[in-house]
């Protein structure tokens, strides 16, 4: 099943144009975000941090939300997840299976992009201003914690894909969860929204991937934990309504 899952990964072009994309984009986006840093004076305190080169995930997670929704919902769309039911009658292994199979292409793929772009964004800046090694501190937790929130960020996606069964649908519902729905908490609510989207996926996530605590964020291991809350609950809700409805 595993192996059937990987095939399909990587047989498909738009998959792997989605993650280049995130890939290239993470690492582009953080040495033109180190060169336009290199002089600290009047900089947000975000962009001097060990984490501020790393602020090319904000794209990664659009396309690693698109990435997770696209692995599912184009086997709906294309008709072949009739053929792969017929073939795994008990359908549980098969979301398992493609998790598994995201998980571990995309894990690797974060990680290793985001480890990338920063030891790039501190070559770029050597010699304009400190900069900062993987052995500093936090450092090290928040270069993998980039890669770790992109994953679950698209692990979340491929969950909503599984409920929905529509691309537009769950690219919506995703964008919704991880980006609409925080905002909306800030601004209509303030005294108390900042509490809530603490523990939506977004503030879970830079919790443990940002080097810049927010002011009513969560701590990072409270905050990975979360996060992982919010993919198992997904992800066993996508259970349920596999077993429960036709293909």
């Amino acid at each position: 099943m595993i192996a059937s899952e990987w095939l399909k990964l990587r047989s498909l072009r738009s998959t792997l144009l989605v993650l280049a994309a995130a890939v290239v984009g993470m690492i582009v986006l953080g040495a033109v975000i180190a060169y336009n840093t290199r002089n600290p004076a009047g900089l947000d305190p975000e962009d001097v941090v060990a984490s501020g080169p790393l602020q090319g995930y904000y794209l990664g997670q659009l396309l690693m939300a698109a990435l997770g929704v696209l692995v599912v919902s184009g086997e709906y769309s294309s008709g072949m997840i009739r053929a792969t039911m017929a073939a795994v009658p008990r359908r549980l292994p098969v979301l398992l299976a493609k998790a598994i199979v995201f998980t571990t292409v995309v894990g690797i793929s974060m990680i290793a992009a985001a480890v990338v772009a920063f030891l790039v964004a501190q070559a770029v800046l050597s010699g304009h201003r400190p900069t900062y090694s993987l052995s500093d501190g936090s450092t090290l937790r928040v270069v993998i914690g980039t890669g770790v929130y992109l994953t679950l960020v698209g692990l979340i996606g491929s969950s909503l894909a599984w409920i929905v069964r529509s691309t537009p649908g769950a690219l919506v519902a995703t964008y919704a969860v991880i980006l609409v729905v925080p905002i909306l908490l800030e601004l209509v609510f303030p005294s108390w929204g900042n509490y809530i989207a603490a523990y939506l996926p977004t503030g879970a996530g830079q919790s443990f991937s940002t080097s810049l605590p927010a002011p009513h964020g969560l701590s990072p291991w409270i905050g990975l934990a979360v996060m992982l809350g919010w993919v198992l609950a997904g992800m066993s809700a996508a259970a349920v309504v596999l077993k429960r409805r036709d293909v």
